[in-house]
């Protein structure tokens, strides 16, 4: 379970949104987090901090497959990420790097940014605890759950 801050984005947020190509030329995590939402929110990384969640529209993390996208939303503090739908290669390079992801379109029209929303990972539910609305997203299956906990699907296959 995770309780955070939203930080919300609209529909087809590609991958060189979150992670712009001019940044792809290092493997530092620490560094990718540095520039992660930067051309669509400057002040992203001053204003994020770690157990927030991203909360976005239709179609998010479409374009390329890099896995650099997930990996600076992660690193950058993020510790959930709710959108109405994925592209699918974002939602498996998610999964792959250890962050949790759920597909929740009532939440995503919901929860407005700044909103306080906490979200349990093994039952689905969505709370948006500003509001004191509720809603109900498909709960991570049990495999899933033990790749995020162990931080990826290299860790938990060791």
């Amino acid at each position: 379970m995770v309780k955070g801050k939203v930080h919300k984005y609209p529909d087809n947020v590609d991958t060189d949104v979150i992670i712009p190509a001019r940044y792809l030329n290092t493997a530092n995590h620490a560094e990718l987090a540095a520039h992660c939402m930067e051309d669509i929110d400057p002040n992203f990384k001053e204003k994020v901090t770690r157990g927030d969640i991203m909360v976005a529209g239709w179609n998010f993390g479409c374009g390329s497959s890099r896995e650099h996208a997930p990996i600076a939303i992660k690193e950058s503090g993020i510790a959930c990420v709710i959108a109405k739908t994925y592209a699918r290669i974002f939602y498996r390079n998610a999964i792959n790097i250890g962050l949790p992801i759920f597909e929740c379109e009532a939440a995503a029209d919901g929860i407005e940014d700044g909103d306080e929303v906490e979200v349990d990972f093994s039952s689905g539910k969505i709370n948006n605890l500003t509001k004191g609305e509720s809603y109900q997203a498909q709960p991570l299956p049990e495999f899933i759950q033990n790749i995020v906990n162990k931080g990826g699907l290299l860790n938990s296959l060791k």
